[in-house]
Formats: structure tokens, C-alpha cells, sequence
């Protein structure tokens, strides 16, 4: 009873500190809230959600008992290229503050690994954060409908309590999703639970109009039930089900989906993937120092000339060179291989789902070189893919002697019955006890 008192107690320790990673990875800016939030508190918020996460993984792993993990590793080693591009302060101080976040996050990361057990502790961890946060963009919608769905951004959804964008609300509806989905094959939780976080997770993904969200979810399920159809009946079942119901959705709904999908953009803006392309172009030509192509110019806000850069590739190369773009396709390869290589279960087909959808978000989206979603995305992944540790064997003295193990050897004399009960330390006798006796 007490250690199971105490394994909930680590476990839930464990979820707050992975929550407060989370918080931290939500970022700052984004549209306008019902209550105008000042952008310095929402950083500190974020930063002390951090510290915290931080503080909390270091007080239940005091011996920093640790899991080795080449994404970890390789992860560790981007912090390298982006301290030597920010240390001349060419993009400001900011750089290095943005430098301490990330070993900040890292770290954290390293202490939960102790609990990577190739279960699904953190996928649940993570469908549940996630799914909070979607409840406030929920609660905002139905408080302030004008608010989350703004002109500004074309009437698609947005954080009205606290400033999502779009990208944002679609990133994580479509992971737990995905991620419930999976589980609900596995029959690892129940109807009525996975449709609680599936149905309405749907609708916000609906609202956001996110096409790059509901391409990694599509793609993702499609190889995740893939991996599982030769070994799973449920897998078969429902991939069979997803294929007639998209029949029919592509004869019944096309136009409304094309509409959807296009959310009428011209030809042009949807060719240059609504502006993207021209910044790209522009980063590619610009000038670069030697210094600048290995190591790039520091981590800063994921931009250039002032607009975002929206791909992970071009933002690791513009902020930590070739070198930070080489380390990313390591840990991104070594995520992939080791789920290659691993038979079929639900852990695996959890861990290629979130693989294949932060190769496909990085295409339209920044982040695999710095903290955020993404890298949580995949560490949740690198938890999925580690072996569970193996129990050490209780030896007795008896067993470890060598006359205990020989079968030849004389069975020992068995003790005397006063040599079985102890005896208490004898208490000195006084002298004048002693005359008494004598006399």
C-alpha cells in the first residue's frame, strides 16, 4: 500500500512537471485576448512554468538516475552551435537568454527520462494537457465568439483567453487526436473517453481551417494502422472503415472540402503557401559569413526581416547553421530507425505517428531547433521507443557463498536453541554483590 502511495505520488509529480513544460512550449505571442494579457507577464509565466518543471524533475530524481538516449544526446549537442552563434551577441541578449531556455528544457527532459518505460505514461500525459489547453480555446469561443474568430485571421479559430494562433490550436488538436485514436485501438481506453477528446478536438481542427495539421494527422494515422495491419485485426477494421468513409466524403463533400482547403486563397497565395515562399527565397540569398553557414546567427524569434519563417529547416539553418540542420536530421533519423526496427505494437505505432507528423509540420513550420511542441512531440516518441529496464535479481547471502551453491557440500549443523534467541549484554555485578556470593 505505501509503495503504491508513493509510485502515484512520483507519477503525479511527473504529469504537473511535464504540464509546466507544456505551458512553457504555448509561446506568447498570438492573437488578441478577451482580457488584453501584457506580453512580459505571459514570459514570465512561461519562464517561471519552466523553472519550475525544472525544479520539480530534479526534487523526485535527486540521484539524477537517467536514461541513456541518442535523441537526447544529439539534442544536448544543439545547444553547441546555438551558444557559439549567440555568444558575440550579434542578435542580442536575447540569444542567450534563449540559449539557457533551451539547456533549461533540455535538462528537464534528461531527469524524466528515468521514467521512459516504452508504456504510454507520457502519451497520456500529453493527450491530457493538451486537451486543457483546447478546453480554454473552447471556453473562449463559447465566451466571446467575435474574439476567437477574428477578422484578422480570416475567421479562423484562435486562443481568446490566451493567444493561440491557429497553427497552434490545429498542432494540437490533431496529436491527440491522432494519439487517442491509436489507444482506442489498443484498447487502451474506452469509447466514451476517446470520443470525449476526439469529437470536439475535431470541430476546433475544423475551425482552424490548419491544412498542414490535418495532413500530418491523415498521413500519420495512414503509417501508424499501417505498421499495426499485419498484426492487428482492430488495425484492419477501421483502416477499412477510414478508406470507404474518405470514398465517400471525396464524391459527397468535395467542393466543400476544396473550399475548405483552399479558405479562399488565389491560386498565387496558395502556390507560394500563403506568402511563405518569398521569405525562404529571400533568407536562401542573403549573404552569410563562414562562421554564419556552420554555426548561423543565434537563436532569435524564428524570422527574418521581420516576418516569419514558418519551416523548421531554414530556421535551424538561419539561427544555428549547418551544423544545428545536421544534428536535427540526426535525432529526426535516429527517431525513425530505431521505430523501424522495432516489431509491431501500440508504442511503436504511437511513436511513428508522432515521427511522421513533425517530419511533415516542419515543412510549414518552425521549431525542431528549439524548445516547443515539436520537440516535446518527439520526446514523447523517444519515450515510446525506449526498452523498459530490466528488474535486478535479489540475491541472499546464502545463495552468493560458494558452500550454498555446491551441491556436495554437507548440509551445516543445525544451531543450538539458545543460539537462536538472543541474548542481552550482560550487566556488570557491584562488588559488594560479589562478597555476598562469596561470603
Amino acid at each position: 500500500m505505501r509503495a503504491d502511495t508513493g509510485t502515484d505520488h512520483t507519477s503525479r509529480i511527473v504529469g504537473t512537471a511535464w504540464g509546466l513544460l507544456i505551458l512553457n512550449t504555448l509561446g506568447s505571442a498570438g492573437a488578441k485576448t478577451i482580457v488584453p494579457l501584457p506580453r512580459s507577464l505571459i514570459q514570465m509565466a512561461t519562464m517561471g512554468a519552466l523553472v519550475a518543471a525544472f525544479a520539480l524533475a530534479l526534487a523526485v530524481n535527486l540521484r539524477l538516475r537517467i536514461r541513456a538516449s541518442a535523441f537526447l544526446l544529439l539534442l544536448t549537442l544543439l545547444l553547441v552551435p546555438s551558444v557559439i552563434s549567440s555568444a558575440d551577441l550579434e542578435s542580442g541578449f536575447g540569444a542567450l537568454f534563449r540559449c539557457t531556455r533551451l539547456a533549461l528544457f533540455v535538462g528537464t527532459l534528461w531527469l524524466l527520462s528515468r521514467w521512459w518505460d516504452g508504456g504510454p505514461t507520457f502519451v497520456r500525459h500529453h493527450i491530457r494537457m493538451y486537451f486543457a489547453v483546447l478546453g480554454s480555446v473552447a471556453a473562449g469561443l463559447v465566451i466571446s465568439p467575435g474574439a476567437a474568430l477574428p477578422e484578422l485571421y480570416g475567421g479562423r479559430l484562435v486562443g481568446a483567453l490566451w493567444p493561440l494562433t491557429p497553427p497552434q490550436i490545429g498542432q494540437y488538436a490533431a496529436v491527440i487526436i491522432g494519439l487517442t485514436v491509436l489507444l482506442l485501438m489498443g484498447r487502451r481506453t474506452d469509447r466514451t473517453s476517446a470520443a470525449v477528446v476526439i469529437v470536439p478536438s475535431l470541430v476546433l481542427l475544423a475551425l482552424t481551417h490548419t491544412r498542414t495539421a490535418t495532413l500530418g494527422l491523415l498521413v500519420g494515422l495512414a503509417l501508424a494502422i499501417g505498421s499495426l495491419l499485419l498484426t492487428s485485426a482492430a488495425a484492419r477494421r477501421f483502416f477499412t472503415w477510414a478508406v470507404l468513409c474518405a470514398a465517400v466524403a471525396a464524391v459527397g463533400f468535395g467542393s466543400a472540402l476544396q473550399a475548405w482547403f483552399l479558405r479562399g486563397q488565389s491560386q498565387e497565395n496558395f502556390t507560394s503557401l500563403t506568402g511563405r515562399a518569398k521569405v525562404w527565397d529571400a533568407l536562401l540569398a542573403a549573404p552569410r559569413t563562414a562562421s554564419e553557414c556552420l554555426f548561423g546567427a543565434g537563436l532569435g524569434d524564428k524570422s527574418f526581416g521581420g516576418l516569419p519563417i514558418d519551416n523548421s529547416w531554414l530556421a535551424v539553418y538561419h539561427e544555428q547553421g549547418m551544423t544545428g540542420v545536421a544534428l536535427v536530421a540526426a535525432f529526426l533519423l535516429v527517431l525513425g530507425g530505431v521505430a523501424l526496427l522495432r516489431p509491431p505494437s501500440l508504442s511503436r505505432a504511437c511513436a511513428i505517428f508522432l515521427i511522421s507528423y513533425c517530419a511533415i509540420a516542419s515543412y510549414t513550420e518552425a521549431g525542431l531547433g528549439d524548445a516547443s511542441p515539436y520537440l516535446l512531440h518527439l520526446t514523447v516518441a523517444a519515450s515510446l521507443l525506449a526498452t523498459p529496464a530490466a528488474a535486478t535479481p535479489l540475491t541472499t547471502p546464502e545463495a552468493s557463498t560458494p558452500e550454498a551453491s555446491t551441491p556436495e557440500a554437507p548440509a551445516p549443523e543445525a544451531p543450538a536453541p539458545e543460539a537462536l534467541t538472543p541474548t542481552a549484554p550482560r550487566r556488570p555485578v557491584p562488588r559488594w554483590a560479589r562478597r555476598s556470593e562469596v561470603t
